[in-house]
């Protein structure tokens, strides 16, 4: 594929039904970037992020911060990915559990929906809002059938909350949720999907307060995040910022209430040692492996 058939296949979400589909994407991504980028940069202050420049055909356009401690080459994706097939239909199993699987786990979703997004970042700065809803999307959907395929009940959509008034239904507040865990078609754990916390912590940490105090239940809520980085800087001399608000997030957990899980692919060491952010946020790897079970089989 060239780089308009790229753009033009990622951006309509038909595309995108099942694992297998991401997989596919990635693939033609990353072979087209072997060979058929202008440039790639540096990142000036954390030297292990890239940004790739695409060619005239992408109107030399820069994309979004990229971790090479994360993205697969070609390479390594064709022999990897076919490895994460099978660890995801096999998790249930105690000894598919290692560092080298978790590894994989995270690796191989970071890829693939890095490789939507760099592929979006081509698209005119016009249309830079239509970019940010299809990679929006996509990742949320990515999760879910990863856990379809894992063998767990996941919906989205709306869940309605009586409000009684002198022990009768006066109305229903509806909140509308990226996941719902299921088992035996009871909620078991609400969760939210997002590409970045920018703009939405907040919200995740009430939608729990509320929720629990409307429903007198004490049901879990989780957040996953692909990353909380972007560009810096321009002519070339880029760095990247982090979008993760420290102190909301740490806020949040102590005075009004912690969530039950914040999961990333890309983790932030500050997430890895600070007091409360370490004891919080976890690697993606860990909600597949463990959490998620816990969440299910929770009474």
């Amino acid at each position: 594929m060239n780089l308009d058939n790229l753009v033009r296949y990622v951006c309509d979400k038909n595309n995108f039904k099942s694992v297998t589909d991401y997989i596919s994407f990635a693939r033609f991504y990353l072979e087209f970037i072997k060979e058929n980028l202008q440039a790639v940069i540096v990142s000036k202050n954390e030297n292990n992020y890239r940004f790739f420049q695409y060619k005239e055909d992408g109107t030399f356009n820069i994309t979004r911060p990229i971790n090479s401690y994360l993205m697969y080459s070609f390479e390594e994706y064709e022999i990897y990915s076919q490895k994460f097939i099978e660890i995801i239909e096999n998790i249930k199993i105690k000894e598919i559990d290692s560092p080298e699987n978790r590894k994989i786990v995270n690796q191989i979703i970071y890829t693939s929906q890095q490789c939507i997004g760099a592929t979006l970042d081509a698209l005119p700065s016009k249309k830079s809002n239509t970019a940010r809803k299809i990679n929006g999307d996509l990742f949320e959907r990515f999760i879910r059938l990863i856990i379809l395929e894992i063998g767990i009940d996941v919906t989205q959509g709306v869940v309605s909350v009586p409000i009684l008034i002198d022990g009768n239904i006066a109305f229903n507040m509806n909140y509308q949720h990226d996941l719902i865990l299921k088992n035996d078609g009871e909620t078991k754990a609400i969760g939210s999907v997002k590409t970045s916390s920018k703009d939405r912590i907040d919200k995740i940490f009430i939608d729990k307060f509320l929720f629990n105090q409307l429903t007198d239940k004490n049901i879990p809520h989780f957040a996953i995040f692909l990353n909380d980085v972007q560009r810096k800087g321009k002519d070339g001399k880029y760095g990247i910022n982090t979008t993760f608000l420290t102190g909301h997030f740490k806020g949040y957990t102590v005075k009004l209430n912690p969530l039950d899980g914040v999961y990333y692919c890309d983790i932030r060491p500050n997430m890895l040692k600070e007091d409360i952010l370490k004891d919080q946020i976890k690697t993606f790897d860990h909600f597949v492996f463990t959490d998620l079970w816990q969440f299910i089989n929770k009474n």
